[in-house]
């Protein structure tokens, strides 16, 4: 079966590359031109991946990732962007965007992150996996989290975290060499992304985010799963 990537992007000729850049690597692809329409064709699935506008007509990328990850926590949502603010890269990321890529964009770069992403939703783990970790259970056949018996809503990104920090506990990490592992990026990709999902974590599994139990920090250094 091919690989399905929906854009949802208002500015033709943009798609047109983008079409041509995607169908010529082999995948099938599928466009929106607003945010209301690129949303309902997220909503119905079938897509492998999508590339997210943020600035689109009667809804931002903003507000549609926001509702997406409402009830879809695990297709890859790579965010594309004229802007160059701190906040908006932050922003996107905090509502659950794996990745975003600036306007204009260099196609080696934005088909490695697309592979990258693929990459990391096609891998499979061993039927029935789970780790236990004091009061924490992950699944990782099912991409299920609890804590003290809690079911914890993760997206794919923020388990995949999770999970690689604690099959090695105490082992500290650097962000790049976490943006290697779990993001799957050698040449490309910007660190900020990691304490994202950190924080993003924490708040989710952590009783209290500025003390965490599990997800601790070495100063630094780096990331590491408390023992």
């Amino acid at each position: 079966m091919p690989v399905k990537i929906l854009i949802i992007e208002d500015e033709k000729p943009i798609v047109d590359i983008l079409t041509f850049l995607l169908t010529r690597e082999g995948y099938e692809v599928a466009s929106c031109g607003n945010g209301t329409a690129g949303l309902r064709a997220a909503q119905q699935g079938g897509f492998d991946l999508i590339l997210l506008d943020l600035m689109l007509p009667g809804m931002d990328g903003f507000a549609v990732c926001r509702t997406l990850r409402q009830t879809d926590s695990r297709t890859p949502v790579i965010m594309l962007t004229a802007r160059e603010e701190e906040t908006d890269k932050v922003t996107g990321l905090e509502l659950g965007a794996d990745d975003y890529i600036t306007k204009p964009f260099a196609n080696r770069e934005l088909l490695a992150r697309i592979k990258a992403n693929l990459r990391r939703t096609a891998s499979d783990t061993a039927a029935g996996e789970t780790l236990t970790c004091g009061g924490m259970t992950l699944n990782l056949r099912e991409y299920a989290c609890r804590v003290e018996g809690r079911a914890i809503d993760l997206t794919q990104r923020e388990f995949d975290l999770l999970a690689f920090l604690a099959k090695q506990p105490g082992r500290v990490f650097s962000r790049e060499l976490l943006m290697e592992k779990v993001w799957n990026y050698e040449f490309f990709g910007d660190t900020r992304a990691v304490d994202v999902a950190v924080r993003r974590l924490r708040e989710k599994i952590e009783d209290d985010p500025a003390e965490p139990r599990y997800v601790q920090t070495k100063r630094g250094v780096g990331y590491y799963f408390g023992e």
